[in-house]
């Protein structure tokens, strides 16, 4: 089985989470931030571009320069439910079973879903159990005059059970005080515990951490939540992994962890980006995906499992 896999190894798993999400036992898991698809009803893209100077080149460049861009590759998935709480409340019921009795979910979500979301929620784990909404705001992106330009995502937190949740506030990050003149000199050295409006950019075009894939959110605002709400040693889960955040942090932070999605190019950039340490990537029935880099770009799968065993739920 697969869990019985993750005993051995971390796992990064391609498949479907509606198929492997019941594969786990019940309270498997101590954390568990999804970040799905946020219904924007458009084609989420990212093309990666290499440039070259070029004399006829089609782009201009600093004095005059100009350059030819080459496309290396394009990421993308369709981001359009009919009826997104019908796609997504079976998975987040799976979400509240494979919590322990101390765990945390983190649901992050846009305003186009989050109200609708945030009764769902209620309706699963209790309104009892909400703990908090958290708004993570921004300053990149479009500027519409029609309207206030959206510029924060929400991040839903319920708790399996209310006050016999893990919450470790000492274990987080501090940050700078916005007006460090009104506090002691020993308060603005020290900083501030963070409160439930995270200011933080996003992840910079040429940062370290840019992979190219679509929607990646920043290692900040995963080290806060996986700081705050696990131990290390403790099991996080992601089954909308993307680019691999969540398992970057917590191996960063000594967390076990598996990671699920069913885009195989999502699979690659994680294979690219994740140290391969005590880390497994399987398909859904726990067969080792052989050969993630192939020529042609596909992956292709090993004639045995791990341990030359075949597992399944």
């Amino acid at each position: 089985m697969l869990w019985h896999l993750a005993q051995e190894k971390d796992l990064v798993i391609l498949g479907d989470n509606d198929d492997v999400l019941p594969c786990f036992p019940d309270e498997s898991f101590q954390l568990i931030y999804i970040d799905p698809p946020f219904n924007t009803g458009k084609l989420q893209q990212r093309v990666t571009l290499r440039t070259e100077q070029a004399e006829s080149g089609e782009r201009i460049g600093f004095q005059g320069k100009r350059y030819r861009a080459t496309r290396i590759s394009t990421i993308a998935y369709r981001d359009v439910f009919d009826d997104y709480l019908s796609y997504i409340e079976p998975k987040l019921r799976q979400a509240h079973r494979l919590l322990n009795p101390s765990g945390t979910l983190y649901f992050h979500i846009d305003y186009r879903e989050a109200h609708y979301c945030k009764v769902l929620l209620d309706s699963i784990f209790g309104r009892e159990c909400f703990l908090n909404e958290i708004i993570w705001a921004y300053d990149y992106g479009g500027r519409p005059r029609d309207r206030w330009p959206a510029k924060h995502d929400t991040i839903l937190v319920y708790v399996k059970n209310m006050g016999k949740h893990f919450f470790d506030q000492e274990a987080v990050d501090r940050i700078p005080y916005m007006a460090p003149g009104l506090v002691t000199p020993e308060k603005a050295a020290r900083g501030k515990v963070p409160t439930d409006v995270w200011w933080h950019t996003i992840v910079p075009t040429n940062g370290r951490e840019k992979t190219a894939y679509p929607t990646q959110k920043p290692e900040g605002i995963l080290r806060r939540i996986i700081q705050a709400s696990s131990r290390p040693g403790d099991w996080v889960l992601d089954f909308f992994a993307g680019s691999g955040t969540t398992g970057a942090v917590a191996q960063q932070l000594g967390r076990r962890f598996v990671l699920i999605d069913n885009n195989p190019e999502a699979i690659r950039v994680m294979h690219r980006r994740l140290r391969p340490n005590n880390l497994a990537f399987v398909d859904s029935a726990g067969r080792s995906l052989s050969t993630l880099e192939s020529p042609t770009g596909h992956l292709s799968f090993a004639q045995k499992s791990l341990e030359e065993l075949t597992y399944g739920c």
